[in-house]
């Protein structure tokens, strides 16, 4: 999976709204209180905290 760089730079988390980074399938908070993590689905990102895993 590889977002555009120019879209991952004005990507935030929808709960937080911290910038996201790119692990493996998904787009995740960067947020030390937050952390959620958004899927990537057939390349488009699902920005919907109820999608969202949570961390741990």
């Amino acid at each position: 999976m590889s977002i555009d760089p120019a879209l991952l730079e004005i990507f935030a988390c929808p709960e937080c709204h911290a910038p996201l980074t790119e692990a493996d399938d998904e787009l995740v908070c960067t947020s030390d209180e937050c952390g959620l993590a958004y899927p990537v689905r057939d390349g488009i990102p699902v920005l919907l905290v109820d999608e969202a895993r949570r961390p741990g």
